[in-house]
């Protein structure tokens, strides 16, 4: 089964109070699950990574096969499809997370979407934040 997950993360302050978010979707837009996480003071990069964590933890536990991953980090987009070096260590142990949780899914793509696309991500982060502030 193929689900559609927006993540994305945010800090206020970077590095500063931050958390990641995600929303998973089936193919004809239903809302499976929005979830977030508080990681506490963070950069907005490691907030975006921890929203793609927390994105493919939830799809898994939805018993997705194939997962497109939308997020409006462009600098995660590419790092995560191999046409970006990962030089930051916070963000190089993220990234092997990331991989490890892909090898549990048949398929897993990246796609760069507009902040337009993504607002329900971002909303989940938003409410996050507020909660933690």
């Amino acid at each position: 089964m193929k689900l559609i997950t927006y993540s994305d993360g945010g800090s206020r302050g970077n590095p500063g109070p931050a958390c990641g978010g995600a929303v998973v979707k089936k193919a004809d837009g239903e809302i499976l699950e929005a979830v977030s996480k508080y990681i506490g003071r963070a950069t907005n990069n490691v907030a975006e990574y921890t929203g793609i964590i927390i994105a493919l933890e939830a799809a898994k536990r939805h018993g997705a096969t194939e997962v497109e991953m939308r997020m409006d980090s462009e600098l995660a987009v590419k790092q995560l499809k191999g046409e970006y070096k990962v030089k930051n260590p916070d963000l190089a142990k993220l990234f092997m997370q990331v991989h490890n949780l892909m090898l549990g899914f048949k398929k897993v793509t990246f796609k760069h979407v507009r902040r337009e696309q993504n607002t329900e991500a971002d909303a989940a982060v938003n409410a996050c934040l507020d909660a933690h502030s």
